[in-house]
């Protein structure tokens, strides 16, 4: 059976395009006749906002956009927030250790750039050259982070939407964090965890996050499973070229709502911007009986629809 997730992080307001995102995945997930997962990624404890976990699940609620398993209904898989499964990503550790392909590093950021030979800039910052990788355990000049032993090999995904994506791990960002110095596991990590025991087949998702496929498909074959297939969706950006974040004023869903703007309409803005509509103003469920991802293949971005 298709499963789908999705997981926003409470650190803000959804957005318009995080629901256009949201959209696909609920229409892939309910086309196919499977189920959808709510996930709360809320691992990095500082930035979470409390009470935007409940305003979220709110506004797609009120979008139409239902899920089959979350922390508000539960679940075989559960839990559903991250913050609740360190004992998991504490496993996954235990088993990569055990297999050698876990490190300790206490490289600082602007050390790793000064000597990095070919920086890429990201969510990992620039490329780690493995600095720490051969140095025996020792006196710690500040808490080590914890690495992956990366192989030097490509690994390549077959996006649904963008065809197959190849990339060299070692060389591109080399030995990247499985947990931080702070203690807090990092994201890479825990969202592989996380869609191998919640059974996700397919994953949903920005397209600004193509480029962390690779990795999360090497760690779960690391993990020895099978990774599950992917689909990025284009962006979202404003009629200026940029790309809508949860600070953009007016964008989010709370604000559509206060403005008086009906859930029909808000979705049908965001089937149009996608191109899956026409119409002005639509309920999610009426999307389904023409519902064609293949006119978002090859696209990285769209326009934001006028009102």
């Amino acid at each position: 059976m298709y499963r789908g997730r999705f997981a926003p992080s409470p650190t803000g307001d959804l957005h318009l395009g995080s629901a256009a995102a949201a959209l696909v995945a609920w229409l892939s997930a309910r086309a196919a006749g499977g189920r959808l997962v709510l996930r709360v990624e809320d691992i990095d404890t500082p930035r979470v906002v409390p009470g935007v976990e409940q305003r979220q699940a709110d506004d797609l609620a009120w979008l139409g956009l239902d899920w089959d398993e979350g922390p508000d209904v539960g679940g075989a898989h559960g839990p559903y927030r991250q913050s609740e499964r360190h004992a998991r990503y504490e496993a996954a550790l235990a088993r990569l250790g055990a297999a050698g392909l876990v490190y300790a590093c206490d490289c600082s950021r602007a050390e790793i750039a000064r000597v990095a030979s070919a920086p890429h800039a990201g969510d990992e910052g620039p490329r780690y050259p493995g600095t720490c990788r051969h140095r025996a355990p020792g006196a710690w000049r500040r808490p080590p982070a914890l690495r992956l032993r990366v192989p030097d090999r490509d690994v390549t995904i077959t996006d649904a939407l963008h065809g197959p994506h190849t990339q060299n791990v070692w060389q591109t960002v080399g030995d990247f964090v499985l947990k931080r110095g702070d203690g807090a596991y990092a994201y890479q990590l825990a969202v592989v965890v996380d869609d191998l025991e919640m059974a996700i087949t397919e994953v949903v998702r920005g397209y600004d996050l193509l480029a962390s496929a690779p990795r999360q498909a090497l760690l779960a074959e690391l993990l020895g499973s099978t990774p599950p297939t992917f689909a990025h969706v284009p962006l979202v950006v404003d009629a200026d070229g940029a790309r809508l974040a949860k600070r953009a004023g007016g964008t989010t869903i709370r604000e559509q709502r206060a403005a008086g703007a009906s859930p029909d309409a808000v979705v049908g803005r965001l089937a149009r911007t996608l191109g899956l509509a026409t119409e002005a103003a639509c309920p999610s469920r009426a999307l389904l009986a023409t519902f064609d991802r293949s006119v978002l293949r090859g696209v990285r971005e769209v326009r934001l629809a006028p009102a």
